[in-house]
């Protein structure tokens, strides 16, 4: 499969390999089934290690609006490192071994640095996790723990214009040298991700991402851009804790850094907002028929909580009426225990969707996103969730993909698309030029 360019038109047999947790699962377009791959853009040295240290390493001695990280951490006692979970695609056990070199050269040693895993409200992480996700040697080298979204772990720093609580972890309120790390890519509610969002939600309590997330009712988010409510609100809390420092990077599905930026957690973020919209959104003037989708594999799909993402963007792009056959594995089921209830207790969706309409619910509030996808098309779902839960979720099971493909395929005048990395391709879809009057 080419995968060079966001978009392009196929014919003749193909078989594609849809990316599947560990693995991919294959599917077989026939030869009289023309197709297009909707893609974000890869270029040929995406995956060059040495490219990429180089970025890193670059951006960290020439950091935008902050002196570098060195010079921040002379004199500090203690330096908290925030970092992305297990969910996320951010490359921490890359770059936290170059983080730690730049804080001992500026006198602060190993035993004086904490690394919080940023998790929201997303489970916890075990130890073999945690060192998986830092490395063995980092996970050696300092302290690695789990953020806890407890009221009593948190300390209140104060509330925002839009009345969001903001209560932060408190080894991170309690250190005197604050460093953020996190991938910047488009988010369906925060606009994008990265910059201050490893603050919250990432270590902030679940009052404070509770009230944060449900201001994404109040207004329409745009993938991409931050003039959005939610992200608005995240920005401001940055009047009540400072952060010193900032590493972002762009990566692509494999974590190969495309894009390093450094220094001031707004200023440095907002440079790089539109290399990863260069990159994740695409154009598309097609409205599908059907769509085959995959959210990447893993880690994209280890849970349904996070695939909804890649089955919006697959809505996108197929017309109302149309198909979307997903393949997510989700060998961790939902993936959020609160949206695990209402999927197995809630008497239908409609109530559900009215519940939420009235009050916001964290981890339920998927259910939103769910009822917009599936108000508008027929869903089948390729995964190992058991085919009950499957069905309470409104799709149709998919134990073989190539055969819900075929149920799909009703006529040859159909239009298909095939977007294999979900959860990083955000479709613009395009208006078509109207007819000048006659």
């Amino acid at each position: 499969m080419n995968c060079s360019c966001s978009s392009f038109h196929g014919g003749g047999a193909a078989i594609f390999y849809i990316p599947y947790g560990t693995g991919t699962v294959p599917l077989d377009i026939p030869d009289t089934q023309p197709y297009d791959v909707v893609n974000y853009r890869m270029n040929e040295n995406d995956g060059d290690e040495a490219v990429s240290l180089t970025r890193i390493r670059d951006t960290l001695n020439r950091p935008d609006g902050t002196p570098p990280l060195r010079e921040l951490a002379r004199g500090k006692k203690h330096a908290v490192i925030m970092i992305s979970d297990g969910t996320r695609l951010c490359p921490s056990h890359i770059i936290l071994p170059l983080l730690l070199d730049e804080l001992n050269l500026g006198g602060v040693h190993d035993d004086a640095i904490t690394i919080l895993i940023a998790l929201g409200m997303h489970r916890q992480h075990t130890p073999q996790e945690m060192e998986r996700l830092v490395g063995a040697r980092v996970y050696t080298r300092v302290r690695v723990l789990n953020h806890s979204a407890a009221a009593e772990d948190c300390i209140y720093l104060g509330t925002t214009s839009a009345g969001t609580p903001v209560e932060i972890n408190r080894i991170a309120v309690e250190a005197d040298l604050r460093i953020v790390t996190g991938n910047i890519e488009p988010h369906a509610m925060a606009g994008v991700s990265g910059g201050v969002k490893a603050v919250i939600p990432g270590i902030a309590s679940e009052r404070c991402i509770q009230h944060n997330h449900s201001l994404s009712m109040n207004g329409r988010t745009v993938p991409g851009e931050t003039d959005n409510p939610v992200h608005r609100d995240m920005a401001e809390a940055l009047r009540f804790i400072n952060i010193d420092f900032m590493l972002n990077v762009i990566v692509n599905h494999k974590q190969h850094i495309l894009e390093a930026v450094a220094g001031h957690v707004i200023q440095a973020h907002r440079t790089a907002i539109d290399k990863a919209g260069a990159r994740f959104i695409v154009p598309s003037q097609t409205d599908y028929d059907v769509t085959v989708v995959s959210p990447g594999g893993h880690p994209k799909d280890m849970q349904m909580y996070q695939s909804i993402k890649a089955l919006r963007n697959a809505s996108a792009i197929t017309k109302p009426g149309g198909t979307i056959l997903m393949a997510a594995e989700c060998a961790e089921m939902m993936g959020n225990g609160t949206l695990s209830l209402w999927v197995e207790t809630m008497r239908d969706r409609k109530r559900a969707v009215d519940k939420l309409k009235q009050q916001f619910q964290l981890g339920a509030h998927k259910l939103l996103h769910l009822d917009d996808v599936l108000s508008r098309h027929t869903v089948y779902l390729h995964s190992s969730i058991p085919r009950p839960i499957v069905e309470l979720l409104g799709f149709i099971p998919a134990e073989n993909l190539q055969s819900a493909f075929h149920l799909a395929l009703t006529n040859k005048a159909v239009k298909l698309a095939v977007m294999p990395f979900g959860s990083l391709t955000y479709p613009q879809v395009l208006q078509k030029p109207q007819s000048p009057p006659k």
